[in-house]
């Protein structure tokens, strides 16, 4: 018997996911490669500043819409997805439109064709995603979420590889972008073949007040997280230039990128199997115990290994940048740690709770970059990794003390 079928099906999940992370941030290595050895800092910060400006509108998709398909009872299921559908497909043509605005004013503003057209580009993705987010969330109310990761990992391993390919064919930041549209359909085809669904239309749909007192908590929750996530990238790119964001985005992907990917993948393992669980306290101090011992193991032997790694893949131009690698992967801890707490709060029906801390987060982060920015990357880095020690660390223990002092007590 293999060792995740004794752990049971979240220590599935979460190596489905983790795996579906390991394989797609391996193959994004592929593309920090090709890139660096082609491109140059300039070219690269181009790109991030308009993969950084989309990746913030992009978590508007996660709306709560999914979570409540996930959590609704059996006999309002059918309802709930029907109304889910017509929420994603109003949302997701809104996000297209304003992205191709925001593109626009962007051009307005600076007079610069190749960013709009990068925005535009992004902006595709939308079109590709509400025909399949119904069937993504049925898939994993049904346990299936080592399927979902492995249809997740082929569309980023898929836009990897087309990346690593037209940096090298040609190079420029282009190749950085349209592979992320071109790899949407993967996504939809082989969702919407995991999980057939298609409208009930003798059932009434669910109504919406629950949907958005539910989803502005969890909404304001994801657009604050991509801020936490890009807001650093767009403050240096302000003080220091698009050369200098180039070095920071090469050296956040290669250490806080893959790092972070657990956390993610954590969290996504999680908040099914909270909602499944018939004693969710018991399952979640089960599931940060083993993700912990999991993931850290990884992340520091990451940390450790950023110095001889980066040099290798790199090339001469980027030396110096390990260091910043070694300390942002470090990060990586307590955002598991705060993931865990997170979906809890959302298990719980507390979003509201997570949104207010995540927003001080991100403040806190963004104060960090502003203020270090001009002592150089090296600083911003070790700043970054104090201020998540001490917020993420610190929120999650606030969150998640009354679940293991409640163990204690039940020791005694």
């Amino acid at each position: 018997m293999m060792i995740t079928d004794r752990l049971g099906p979240f220590a599935r999940h979460l190596m489905a996911y983790c795996l579906s992370e390991v394989a797609a941030k391996a193959s994004r290595l592929l593309v920090v490669v090709a890139v660096a050895r082609t491109m140059d800092a300039t070219a690269i910060g181009v790109a991030a500043a308009a993969l950084a400006a989309a990746d913030i509108l992009k978590s508007l998709t996660d709306n709560g819409v999914g979570q409540r398909i996930i959590s609704a009872r059996p006999d309002a299921l059918e309802a709930t997805c029907r109304t889910a559908r017509r929420i994603f497909d109003v949302w997701c043509f809104g996000l297209f439109a304003l992205q191709i605005a925001i593109g626009g004013l962007v051009f307005a503003v600076n007079g610069d064709v190749a960013l709009f057209m990068l925005i535009a580009v992004l902006a595709g993705e939308y079109i590709f995603m509400p025909a399949g987010l119904v069937q993504c969330a049925l898939a994993m109310r049904e346990g299936r979420l080592q399927e979902t990761a492995a249809i997740a990992a082929g569309q980023v391993v898929g836009a990897n590889v087309m990346s690593a390919v037209l940096a090298v064919v040609v190079p420029g930041p282009l190749a950085l972008v349209l592979p992320r549209l071109l790899a949407a359909p993967i996504w939809l085809i082989a969702m919407r073949r995991l999980r057939p669904w298609s409208p009930d239309l003798r059932v009434r749909p669910a109504p919406l007040r629950p949907f958005v007192r539910y989803g502005m908590s969890v909404l304001g929750v994801e657009v604050v997280k991509a801020l936490r996530l890009q807001a650093d990238k767009l403050v240096i790119v302000a003080l220091l230039g698009t050369e200098a964001l180039g070095i920071y985005f090469m050296a956040f992907n290669a250490g806080l990128g893959l790092a972070t990917s657990f956390a993610q993948a954590f969290s996504v393992a999680l908040f099914p199997h909270l909602c499944a669980a018939s004693d969710p306290a018991a399952a979640l101090r089960r599931a940060m115990g083993l993700s912990l011992a999991v993931i850290a193991p990884v992340v520091i032997a990451q940390a450790m290994a950023a110095p001889f790694y980066v040099p290798i893949l790199f090339g001469d131009a980027w030396q110096g940048i390990d260091i910043i690698v070694s300390v942002l992967c470090l990060a990586a801890i307590p955002g598991v740690l705060w993931s865990g707490a997170a979906q809890w709060l959302r298990a719980r029906n507390q979003p509201h709770v997570e949104l207010m801390m995540t927003l001080g987060m991100t403040l806190a982060l963004v104060a960090n970059t502003a203020v270090l920015a001009r002592y150089g990357l090296t600083s911003v880095a070790f700043g970054y990794l104090a201020v998540a020690i001490l917020t993420q660390i610190g929120a999650a223990l606030f969150v998640l003390a009354p679940v293991f002092s409640f163990t204690r007590q039940e020791a005694f």
